[in-house]
């Protein structure tokens, strides 16, 4: 198959996104939701994009953020990606003019397929664990509710509760375009990675990719 994509989410720190794009990450996640405890504020985003090689992606994450919010942020981070986690219906997240990921709990089978018909504008679906309030659990879900790919009709990025020991079965199981990582890179503090931790999860996708077979 295809090597699977990877982003690291959550990132908060200049030294977090450097490491990151050295152990070959894909893409960078900023969070822009006040309510999570990886919050960057708008100030903060130009620089943690710019500590980006190109062809390193910023993600800009938001959760039922106000239209200005979201302009604001693109203002730092132009060629930013956008991640959509909250009530965002499909007009608000196609109006801004960027490819956008749009999340989904997936707490049923066939959530995935529902989202598809839904926002046919995204430009990937994200498909997470359902979570109490907005945003990523850290908690994994049950794999098997992933319709197969020749049932999907966009790429998909797998999240939740993934680390380097967990990652391969879950290649195996969905054969996802990509993997979001967030507290299984961490240290014990949220929000700052772990460059060791980062380097063995993207280690372990790089090997599920090159061991599984079309």
């Amino acid at each position: 198959m295809n090597p699977v994509r990877v982003k690291i989410c959550g990132v908060t720190r200049a030294a977090d996104a450097r490491a990151a794009a050295a152990a070959g990450a894909d893409a960078v996640g900023l969070n822009c939701y006040p309510g999570s405890r990886r919050y960057v504020p708008v100030a903060q985003l130009a620089p943690l994009a710019a500590a980006l090689p190109p062809f390193v992606a910023p993600v800009l994450l938001f959760v039922n953020a106000a239209p200005a919010e979201v302009a604001a942020a693109l203002e730092r981070v132009p060629h930013a990606l956008l991640q959509f986690h909250g009530d965002e219906d499909e007009e608000s997240c196609a109006s801004y003019g960027r490819p956008y990921l749009r999340a989904v709990a997936v707490a049923r089978e066939g959530a995935l397929l529902d989202f598809e018909s839904r926002f046919p504008s995204a430009a990937a679906l994200l498909a997470d664990a359902p979570a109490a309030g907005y945003g990523g659990s850290g908690k994994v879900f049950d794999w098997s509710q992933v319709p197969p790919p020749p049932a999907r009709r966009k790429p998909l990025v797998l999240a939740g509760g993934l680390t380097a020991d967990n990652v391969a079965a879950a290649i195996l199981a969905t054969r996802p375009y990509a993997v979001d990582v967030s507290s299984g890179v961490e240290s014990d503090v949220k929000g700052i990675k772990d460059p060791v931790r980062i380097f063995e999860f993207i280690s372990a996708v790089r090997a599920a990719s090159q061991s599984i077979k079309p």
